[in-house]
């Protein structure tokens, strides 16, 4: 196996070295019971220090990934660690398996990279990206847009869009409250949609008028991590005639949040916050993100399958 390590990156040798070889056994470059290069050899190898390449071997051999057999040598195990790979050593798996098949093929090293580069340049993208600051809220909107949508959900806040590894094969989407101040942020000619939403989900509508002439000085509760979820549900039900007193306003991030509940006749929540309620308590479900404006989103990631199928 060929390791090249960089003196000019930001990751330490030891980790460069350690990376380098889990990825050779993950793809095959190193074969099960093969013996690797001593420490010496190795240090004499990279002009590294004895002590890091002593240092990597126990690391590994405590992971799982090698063996060292005193007076024998250090050698590859036969079985990988059963301990899931982290996200980023699964992608890194992916990459090491191409690039080791390419060169097995005799591919040369700048085709190999001009090749991925113009890949990555005309893949569609492959997952939403929703840009925003609120926590609670971000939770709400990817809830509900997980539930419309095929492709993957994330969100970031609007200090790590501008980052190309953060962008990368994504279609940023924002609320409308922030359109301004995160396109201002994006690298120019980043395409960014705005989400639609509504100042009143119809279910809710119509559960009021079916309510409101039948249950006047009834309990009916609010529920939800967001605050100000909290706050206009409140202002909503009282515009909607619903006197302050019947109405039991509840923050879930505090403990004990959903004591009483079930003495009211159902309580308004968010998405989120509807899974959490305890049982025999009917969930009023506020939705914040208008039905046509789902459509839309839906068509775009039509487009997407419908690029990728052309690639």
């Amino acid at each position: 196996m060929r390791l090249w390590l960089n003196r000019n990156s930001d990751v330490n040798l030891r980790e460069q070295l350690s990376t380098q070889i889990v990825l050779g056994i993950l793809c095959n470059e190193l074969a099960p019971g093969e013996r690797l290069p001593s420490t010496r050899e190795l240090a004499q190898r990279h002009g590294i220090h004895p002590n890091t390449a002593s240092a990597t071997y126990q690391e590994l051999e405590d992971q799982g990934w090698l063996e060292v057999r005193h007076g024998s040598g250090v050698y590859v195990r036969a079985t990988r660690p059963s301990t899931p790979l982290s996200p980023e050593m699964a992608i890194d798996e992916l990459i090491g398996t191409l690039v080791a098949r390419a060169r097995k093929l005799g591919a040369d090293e700048k085709l190999l990279r001009a090749r991925i580069a113009r890949w990555l340049d005309l893949a569609p993208p492959a997952r939403w990206l929703l840009i925003e600051p609120d926590a609670a809220l971000c939770e709400i909107v990817l809830t509900e847009l997980s539930t419309a949508l095929s492709l993957p959900i994330v969100g970031c806040t609007p200090e790590e869009c501008a980052d190309p590894a953060v962008l990368s094969g994504a279609m940023p989407i924002v609320l409308p409250s922030k359109a301004a101040w995160v396109r201002a942020l994006l690298p120019p000619g980043t395409p960014l949609t705005t989400l639609r939403v509504h100042p009143i989900a119809p279910e809710l509508q119509n559960y009021l008028k079916r309510y409101m002439p039948q249950k006047q000085g009834s309990l009916v509760g609010i529920a939800s991590h967001w605050s100000e979820f909290q706050r206009f549900a409140q202002v909503m039900l009282v515009a909607a005639g619903l006197p302050a007193d019947t109405l039991l306003v509840r923050d879930a991030n505090e403990p004990g949040w959903d004591r009483g509940l079930e003495e009211t006749v159902g309580v308004v929540v968010d998405s989120v916050t509807e899974r959490e309620l305890p049982a025999g308590v009917h969930p009023m479900r506020f939705t914040l993100l208008d039905a046509d404006g789902m459509s839309h989103l839906r068509a775009m990631e039509a487009a997407s399958h419908a690029a990728a199928d052309r690639n």
